[in-house]
């Protein structure tokens, strides 16, 4: 089979990331694999989507670090390649890295994936789905019980009234972005500085004014759901846990949250179960769930990362489950001669 995986920029990628990690899977699986970055795509004259892609010389790694200098370096291959010929392209470009001087690359990948899904290639996540999903308003479309209570606004007296509505805590972050950039804690005390808070965050676009949770202070779980349900291999979630680090209320790894083996709950299921019907009518094939007590902060669709940190504390190899299922996709497929929507593919 022929797997396409399209990133930011192949230059950038790295080890631990959950795209080296199923792309290392898939070839050690039998299966071809090129990687694409955002800016290599064509539209060619004969409405054929072609790539300037890259591959590997071996067919098996070991290694993650391995797999990335064969790729990065110069034992790499380099080819212009047919999209269209492709079984499977993965979208695991996420576009809030391209945000100011390469905005042009956010949409690329969903650009190029829609007009491939024309000559039967699986496009995963949807692109149609991804699309709705381009930035946190999204986010606001699921059932408002799994959601804090939020305003997305730009006028400062509004997220005034906010913060005086939920007793001075609040957490605000812009519409757009990730990792924990421009996150900011409103503790009451911190009520005289809220003016220069906002005006930090709103200078890139919309901001989200939050209900603060204060079961963050303990952190945040990641759930990753693949085809709508919990991602689950021998036995075991795939899942881990992100513990805040000192006074700094981001758990993200980027902002220097410490990670621990979770331990998925009743209520965390539950979570699941209320957002699948909406992220199966999305075609959001593989997605990570972040949950602190019993809400939702974020819900990832572009690129979830982490597999391997999940790996590390549950001591299975998830990538395994997830190229097991599209290799699964890529024969209903041929069973039923492509006569199945990408959307409806994209869970099944």
């Amino acid at each position: 089979m022929k797997f396409g995986f399209v990133v930011n920029e192949i230059t950038t990628e790295q080890t631990g990331y959950t795209t080296t990690r199923l792309a290392m899977a898939a070839i050690n699986r039998g299966h071809e694999v090129w990687v694409i970055g955002a800016g290599d795509f064509a539209y060619d004259t004969d409405d054929s989507i072609c790539a300037r892609a890259k591959t590997v010389p071996k067919k098996k790694y070991k290694f993650s670090d391995t797999y990335i200098a064969d790729l990065k370096g110069k034992n790499a291959i380099h080819e212009r390649i047919r999209v269209d010929d492709l079984d499977v392209l993965l979208l695991r470009n996420d576009p809030s890295t391209d945000i100011g001087q390469r905005s042009w690359a956010q949409s690329s990948g969903i650009i190029f994936g829609r007009a491939a899904m024309r000559h039967g290639v699986i496009v995963l996540n949807d692109p149609n789905g991804l699309v709705k999903a381009m930035n946190k308003m999204y986010f606001q479309l699921f059932p408002e019980e799994v959601r804090p209570r939020t305003l997305i606004t730009r006028d400062r007296e509004e997220i005034k009234k906010f913060a005086k509505d939920e007793g001075g805590n609040i957490v605000l972050k812009p519409l757009q972005g990730s990792g924990g950039t421009n996150v900011f804690l409103i503790r009451r005390d911190d009520m005289s500085n809220l003016n220069q808070m906002i005006d930090a965050v709103s200078r890139d676009g919309y901001v989200i004014a939050q209900e603060y949770l204060p079961a963050a202070a303990e952190g945040d779980t990641r759930l990753f759901l693949m085809n709508g349900l919990p991602l689950r291999y021998k036995h075991k979630y795939a899942a881990f846990r992100r513990l805040r680090s000192g006074d700094d209320m981001r758990s993200n790894i980027h902002a220097g949250g410490k990670l621990r083996q979770a331990e998925i709950t009743d209520t965390d299921l539950k979570l699941a179960e209320m957002v699948r019907p909406k992220l199966v009518q999305d075609g959001m094939f593989l997605v990570g769930l972040d949950i602190v007590g019993d809400k939702l902060m974020e819900i990832n669709v572009f690129s979830p990362g982490g597999l391997g940190s999940a790996q590390k504390f549950e001591k299975v190899n998830f990538t395994h489950a997830v190229v097991e299922a599209l290799e699964r996709k890529v024969e209903y497929m041929k069973y039923y001669r492509r006569n199945f929507d990408n959307i409806e593919m994209s869970t099944l």
